[in-house]
């Protein structure tokens, strides 16, 4: 089955704010934009919406649709595939950008950290997912705002 997701691209100079997590069985750390999966019935902007605010109790605003990516993978020794709209935008709190850990809750109650980190932070030992993000930033304008 494949999910559709969005994803949403926060930026504070140079860095962009991921959340960690970690797969057992290929022993890896990784990284991704906080989003998450788009409900029957839901626009890809009010995915970001409701996720941010259930998941690090954060508003957002100047939601802007960047590119859609395709990501065949494996979790936990299982597969998957998605569809990822990828966005930009800002948080409404500007006080959210002075904090170096952001601590949330996934929907089914796991917890998790997001971190502010460097393009030049990510790589084989500490990937970006989904596949072709860290590409697609790096061929970005560097005055375009992500």
């Amino acid at each position: 089955m494949i999910r559709p997701l969005a994803i949403c691209l926060f930026s504070r100079g140079d860095q962009i704010l991921v959340a960690e997590g970690f797969d057992p069985v290929k022993d890896e750390t990784f990284y991704r934009p906080l989003g998450g999966a788009i409900e029957f019935g839901e626009r890809a902007v009010q995915t970001l919406a409701r996720e941010l605010s259930e998941e690090i109790g954060e508003q957002v605003a100047d939601l802007r649709y960047l590119t859609t990516l395709e990501n065949l993978f494996t979790f936990n020794g299982r597969p998957g595939h998605e569809i990822v709209l990828v966005y930009d935008g800002r948080f409404v709190d500007p006080q959210v950008y002075e904090r170096p850990v952001l601590n949330g809750r996934e929907h089914d109650g796991i917890a998790f950290r997001a971190f502010w980190k460097a393009l030049t932070e990510f790589g084989p030992a500490a990937p970006l997912y989904p596949d072709g993000l860290l590409d697609l930033l790096a061929r970005r304008d560097p005055g375009d705002v992500t």
